[in-house]
């Protein structure tokens, strides 16, 4: 015979009598709590993987004073496991009621272990109520269910003993009190450390400008910072609540059960945390050292195609126009590169979870980043077909000016009239693009511009006066020489296109030069009295259309005083 006892206690009088309904009252808004047994009692298998040890058999859980003892899975000569936790009950409600010793003995019995309390059977304990999934080296189910009883009996005799009682209600009025104290402390605090928190801030926010704009707002601080620290207040106040509650739980008999397990719980939590830290802490670090192992790759590519672009190293295959663009397109490789590798190594990266969320990056990018993959492709292509470079005058569809940057996404171009085109590549990809700096001898750009005049003009004499307004345009280079083409002969007048080549003195936009260009044929071709019309012929004028000489002269005049002055 294995015996197993407590001291005894006496029982109370009515004082602890009234203190039950309280109890019970808490019983009914808490709920029973299902757990593992505190204090090293190995929980009475609760767990239900073998519920079929017989067919029909569903297992049913023995619990006194809210102590889980023993969970019943088989068949007693055909009593199912609730009527035998139903007859266990009723046997120990004798045995509490007879007012014993109540001490808990383990007698064998056929097909199990009896448990007995005074001598009187309680209940038996089969081997087929052993869950076979049970680690081995645990403690046999039987006794773990007579220490499980012996605890709940050595409460139940604590509940009715008035000293005992006194003293947890000592220790729980004590640990309201420094519950208090400690939350009314974190509130003082929580407002202090506001005040202070708003001044840095305000003082950290004039320091951070930004092309004279502040960063931070003041206001916007007073708002955030105040809201920041009071929901850190709140979480230390609820924590501190939580274990005020555990406290005063664990202080008395039949709610010790609920206090236990809510420190079991917090514990168990903040070991799942430190443990999932513990865990992830290798794969961090072995993602932050591929980071880091990009990091240093990037710089060394950086380094080494601004030496490329430099002219310091000259590689066949790569022109020095485009150092920065095969620079930006292999840091971008490192790092996808990087990350592809990292990937697994990040926490949460194997749950279903962070699984769903890269399927839905996945398709947004393939559903809405279908024209940023598309510009990025053309951005590509302009650089390694050379169609652009920087400082180049170019024509776009029905844009013109001069390429001040070439990106992977866009081009800009400033027209010379005071505006900047941001151009996609894709259009630039899918238009014509006319350049007139590549074809030219030398620095500069291409000019050119067409003229129609009716054929009562001798042609010669209209390249003549073309080549005359060339050579009076500021800009304009003597060599190579303009040429004037013949480009069309219509029906009532024929095309010249005047080319040249120009590069002005001082940097100057095309557009200006061309401005400039059109003024002087203008004044040529009035000055021979030649007029610039050609319109669907139905008869010739009463007189030419042109502008009289007095009104050109003037105009001239005016300009060379201008280009003097200046």
């Amino acid at each position: 015979m294995n015996r197993l006892s407590f001291p005894r206690r006496a029982d109370g009088p009515a004082l602890v009598r009234l203190l039950l309904p309280l109890l019970w009252l808490a019983l009914l808004v808490l709920g029973p709590v299902p757990g593992a047994a505190a204090q090293g009692v190995a929980p009475a298998a609760i767990s239900a993987p073998a519920r079929d040890a017989l067919p029909g058999a569903e297992p049913a859980l023995l619990r006194v004073m809210n102590r889980d003892v023993v969970l019943l899975r088989a068949m007693l000569g055909g009593v199912a496991p609730q009527e035998r936790v139903e007859r266990a009950r009723a046997r120990i409600a004798r045995q509490l009621a007879a007012g014993g010793p109540l001490a808990v003995t383990v007698w064998p019995v056929a097909g199990g272990q009896g448990v007995y309390i005074d001598g009187a059977f309680c209940f038996a304990v089969l081997d087929a109520d052993t869950d076979p999934l049970q680690p081995p080296g645990e403690a046999p189910l039987v006794r773990q269910a007579a220490a499980a009883l012996e605890r709940a009996l050595a409460e139940r005799r604590e509940s009715r003993d008035v000293r005992a009682m006194a003293e947890s209600a000592g220790r729980s009025a004590a640990a309201s009190g420094v519950a208090l104290v400690l939350g009314f402390g974190l509130a003082r605090l929580g407002r202090r450390a506001q005040a202070r928190a708003l001044r840095w801030t305000a003082r950290q926010a004039s320091r951070l400008p930004l092309h004279g704009a502040a960063l931070l707002l003041r206001e916007r601080l007073a708002q955030a910072v105040p809201a920041l620290l009071r929901g850190l207040t709140l979480a230390l106040g609820g924590l501190i609540g939580y274990a005020w509650l555990s406290v005063v739980l664990a202080q008395f008999p039949y709610t010790r059960r609920w206090g236990e397990q809510l420190n079991e719980r917090l514990l168990a939590v903040l070991a799942e945390l430190l443990g999932g830290i513990a865990a992830a802490l290798p794969g961090l670090l072995t993602a932050l050292l591929m980071f880091v192992l990009a990091r240093w790759a990037t710089q060394l590519c950086r380094a080494f195609f601004a030496r490329v672009r430099s002219g310091q190293i000259r590689l066949g295959w790569l022109d020095p126009e485009l150092a920065d663009a095969t620079a930006r397109l292999s840091n971008t490789l490192i790092w996808l590169f990087a990350l592809a590798m990292a990937y697994p190594y990040l926490p949460g990266s194997q749950t279903e979870a962070f699984k769903g969320l890269s399927v839905l990056l996945g398709l947004m990018l393939s559903l809405g980043a279908s024209s940023l993959v598309g510009q990025g492709a053309s951005g590509l292509i302009l650089a390694y077909s050379r169609v652009l470079r920087r400082g180049e005058y170019v024509r776009v569809a029905e844009h013109e000016g001069t390429v001040t940057d070439t990106g992977l996404f866009t081009t800009r171009i400033r027209t010379g009239l005071g505006e900047e085109l941001t151009v996609p590549n894709a259009l630039i990809l899918g238009n014509v693009t006319r350049n007139y700096s590549r074809t030219v001898r030398g620095p500069g750009f291409i000019l050119d511009t067409t003229v129609t005049i009716g054929y009562d003009t001798p042609w010669r004499e209209v390249e003549a006066m073309l080549l005359e307004a060339a050579r009076r345009t500021e800009g304009v280079l003597r060599e190579p020489a303009p040429r004037v083409f013949q480009t069309a002969l219509s029906d009532f007048y024929p095309e010249y296109r005047l080319v040249c080549q120009a590069i002005p003195a001082a940097p100057r936009p095309r557009a200006e030069v061309l401005d400039a260009l059109h003024a002087h044929i203008q004044d040529v071709f009035a000055e021979r009295g030649v007029q610039i019309m050609s319109p669907h012929y139905l008869g010739d004028p009463a007189e030419a259309k042109v502008p009289p000489r007095a009104a050109v002269q003037p105009a001239r005049a005016r300009a060379r005083e201008a280009s003097t002055t200046s």
